[in-house]
């Protein structure tokens, strides 16, 4: 049985700063540190719960992004995935996520996996719109806001789902595509003898650019390649990839960048409410 974690590097939202958009309304990844998307690791937990409880299941990893992403790869394997593909062309930069998810749509149709699990959302876009959008190309179920996997065999998945106004039990035959809410359990730390036995895994970019030659080490050990697929290799076409498939359009970007500034101490009594009130609704604050 094959299981896909898509998985995303995104950039660390707690450090935003001035230089954090483009001109043309992108992200500057480059000016922010890159992290593993929180949801995402929730839904490789999840996927590596799936595993432990089926009989001779893979989880395999799916990212999307420049090279530097690879490194969300290693950090699946070193926390149990078996492995990984990099999907990266210069063909897809400034996709939204309609281009998004039709690329990687593209990508999963060559891995034929039984059971797709993804966050609920990235927290460089918050719009959690990819996983299903995905499932609607791949023609497949989907259950969204997925907390806990209750039962899970070949045929068919249970998951508990976190909604506004409680939960939910559901179940879904599969193939099926499972997003992840943020309170489902925190992925698994590292493994050791994981981490020593893919530590040297490597794109074929990545290869070229160290200055070690690892072929040796390569051929002898086969798992070490992180699988490295552009647009042409998943088949997609060029007219639905980047901002020419992307209708999404930033009009303006305004940058807010909050200062600390003088404070005022107020007592509960009606006097000092009175005066805070007055000055919030003379400023419009309110």
């Amino acid at each position: 049985m094959k299981i896909i974690v898509l998985a995303k590097q995104v950039p660390d939202t707690r450090n935003v700063g001035k230089d954090a958009m483009k001109e043309d309304g992108t992200v500057n990844r480059a000016a922010l540190p890159a992290i593993f998307n929180p949801d995402d690791l929730c839904a490789l937990e999840m996927a590596l719960k799936a595993k432990d409880r089926l009989q001779n299941a893979d989880v395999y990893v799916l990212t999307m992004g420049p090279p530097r992403a690879a490194e969300i790869v290693r950090e699946s394997l070193y926390r149990g995935a078996d492995k990984g593909f990099l999907l990266t062309d210069r063909k897809f930069a400034g996709s939204d996520t309609l281009a998004t998810s039709y690329a990687i749509a593209q990508a999963i149709k060559q891995v034929k996996p039984n059971l797709i699990f993804c966050g609920l959302q990235a927290i460089d876009g918050d719009t959690a719109q990819v996983g299903p959008q995905i499932a609607e190309k791949l023609a497949i179920p989907q259950i969204t806001y997925a907390e806990k996997l209750i039962e899970i065999n070949e045929q068919t998945i249970v998951v508990k789902r976190r909604l506004e106004n409680g939960i939910e039990t559901v179940k879904t035959s599969l193939p099926a595509l499972i997003t992840v809410h943020g309170s489902a359990p925190a992925c698994r730390a590292r493994d050791a003898k994981k981490l020593m036995k893919f530590k040297h895994a490597r794109t074929l970019s990545e290869l070229k650019e160290e200055e070690n030659d690892k072929a040796a080490l390569f051929k002898e050990r086969p798992y070490l390649l992180i699988e490295e697929w552009n647009a042409d290799k998943v088949h997609a076409d060029e007219r639905s990839l980047g901002l020419t498939g992307s209708p999404t359009k930033v009009k303006k970007i305004d940058n807010v960048i909050l200062t600390q500034k003088e404070n005022k101490t107020l007592t509960s009594s009606n006097s000092d409410i009175e005066q805070l009130m007055t000055e919030l609704l003379e400023t419009k604050i309110i």
